[in-house]
């Protein structure tokens, strides 16, 4: 994405500087209503199908750098051709897929500036795109996480577009979907390089997320659920998406702070009735 000036107005759009003299069309069909000579505007770049740079206002699935599910819209000779959300389909060469990719299916791709077309494309080819570089997070620290599988371990995520990462199954309380972005937490990251991640604050952050979870349902239903220290961890768990332990940490948290009130049924906001 690029902030580019508007340096000449024509009847088919506006023509942007992209700097070194080069001159950018962006089609009428995206020009902002009263956009002229003069005013920046917000847009990405690409080539069109003749080969030229042009611009648009639309943002992609994914810029250069990213991972992101995609579907395959077109299959031919030279690669498949993904629903990439411009005018323009984005390409997987035929070299950069694992198998042969079928039209209509999703699959997670990387797109990368390929240095001998100069064009941008992607590739099924993942794993030679992540963990090329140390990782530099510390427990606990906040990342953006894209879920890629599911494994008899847990869960494989992409930590900031960068490393793999795994959240183990038994911390998850809800299912996750092949594609799915969200934030989690460093868990830890082993001598081997590889990184454990919780999709929860970990220490007392943990309970304060859960608490404030309990809080919200609460308040939901009127300031009184009927559940205790000896209700059933399965409808814990469907309430709170959390385990029976983390549950009885925040309620205790919250007691402290003389935010609920424990009762014989279960446990209300103070001051409600």
């Amino acid at each position: 994405m690029n902030t580019l000036k508007v340096i000449k107005t024509v009847d088919f759009g506006v023509y942007l500087d992209g700097g070194e003299g080069r001159e950018i069309l962006l089609p009428a069909r995206y020009v902002p209503q009263g956009c002229g000579e003069g005013d920046e505007v917000d847009v990405f770049i690409y080539h069109d199908n003749e080969g030229r740079l042009i611009a648009t206002t639309l943002r992609p699935l994914a810029t250069v750098g990213e991972f992101q599910w995609m579907q395959v819209k077109e299959v031919s000779a030279v690669g498949a051709f993904l629903e990439w959300g411009l005018m323009k389909d984005l390409l997987v060469p035929r070299r950069e897929q694992k198998t042969p990719m079928q039209e209509g299916r999703r699959y997670l791709v990387y797109v990368y500036l390929d240095f001998v077309t100069k064009r941008i494309v992607a590739s099924a080819r993942i794993d030679r795109f992540l963990d090329n570089v140390p990782p530099p997070y510390e427990r606990n620290q906040e990342v953006d996480l894209i879920v890629a599988e599911s494994t008899e371990m847990g869960y494989k995520v992409i930590i900031n577009h960068q490393h793999w990462g795994l959240a183990y199954h038994n911390e998850v309380f809800h299912s996750l979907e092949k594609g799915e972005k969200r934030k989690g937490y460093i868990r830890e990251v082993r001598e081997d390089g590889k990184i454990d991640v919780s999709l929860y604050p970990l220490g007392y952050g943990k309970i304060d997320g859960i608490a404030r979870r309990v809080l919200q349902t609460l308040t939901r239903s009127g300031g009184f659920l009927p559940v205790h220290d000896g209700s059933d961890a399965g409808e814990i768990q469907s309430l709170f998406a959390c385990s029976k332990k983390s549950f009885k940490k925040a309620v205790g948290a919250l007691y402290r702070q003389q935010l609920i009130s424990l009762e014989k049924e279960g446990i209300r906001l103070t001051g409600s009735e």
